[in-house]
């Protein structure tokens, strides 16, 4: 992955980025970002994303299809931008986009890093509890699937830190009953 910037510092002038991208030998992924051709891609959406809006965290289905917690299949990538952040500008992929105010945008962050691009995403815990702050938009039935997941495949589920991001997006009275639910089944 290569933005137009990156190539201007390396000393690649923008017309001979645009010759490469016109023979086929690079290809663009989005507004000022290129890729090699014959690269593999593990996840265009998510370094296009990554390149593009450094800022932004991967969340809610997109960071539970990363943490293999959910059966859906994200149609857009759900990002978390701090509150009050600029709509961002871009083509593709489509973004579904949430503002998060402080301390919860920047809590429970992981880095991860795909096709050479860093990304940010939000940890099992963390993204659980925003699925239940987030329930009417993405539904309930979604943040519960995930929370069954999550306490079937970890090897070690960390309910104390499950419960400590619930407090801090205020749905702890929200996310308790199925919490004891499951210890009931």
């Amino acid at each position: 992955m290569l933005r137009t910037s990156d190539a201007i510092l390396l000393g690649i002038h923008p017309v001979t980025l645009y010759s490469f991208r016109d023979s086929g030998d690079i290809e663009q992924i989005g507004r000022g970002l290129y890729r090699l051709a014959s690269a593999p891609l593990a996840n265009p959406d998510w370094a296009a994303v990554g390149a593009q809006i450094p800022q932004a965290v991967i969340c809610l289905v997109s960071a539970f299809f990363h943490h293999d917690l959910t059966t859906q299949i994200p149609h857009a990538v759900d990002i978390a931008l701090p509150s009050h952040a600029r709509v961002p500008k871009l083509e593709n992929p489509p973004l579904r986009i949430f503002w998060f105010a402080e301390p919860a945008f920047s809590s429970g962050v992981e880095l991860v890093r795909t096709d050479g691009i860093q990304i940010r995403v939000y940890s099992a815990e963390k993204t659980i509890a925003d699925c239940f702050k987030y329930r009417n938009k993405i539904g309930l039935d979604v943040a519960v699937e995930a929370l069954r997941a999550y306490k079937e495949r970890m090897k070690r589920p960390d309910m104390k830190m499950l419960l400590r991001y619930a407090e801090m997006n205020r749905v702890q009275r929200v996310i308790r009953p199925y919490l004891d639910l499951e210890a009931l089944t």
